[in-house]
């Protein structure tokens, strides 16, 4: 990657129906959601906030931001240095 190119640190946000409150199981992955994947927390935090107040009358409903990029590269720092 060139020193211009702009650092992505990858997130993906799912959701779906959980099986109950006291787990993140869900109850069906066929029905688990990939709402996307986003180059930074930012985005990838807008688009969790907007389907998880999309979805407040489902108490069992709930969306996470899964990231990636830890996963890719477990000793990447998850902010970059100031």
């Amino acid at each position: 990657m060139s020193d211009s190119a702009p650092q992505q640190l990858l997130h993906l946000v799912i959701g779906g129906e959980l099986v109950d409150l006291e787990h993140n199981t869900f109850k069906n992955l066929d029905d688990v959601e990939i709402v996307g994947l986003y180059p930074n927390y930012a985005t990838a935090h807008a688009a969790w906030r907007a389907k998880a107040q999309s979805t407040v009358d489902n108490a069992q409903m709930r969306y996470f931001i899964v990231h990636l990029h830890r996963l890719l590269d477990p000793n990447q720092e998850s902010k970059p240095a100031r």
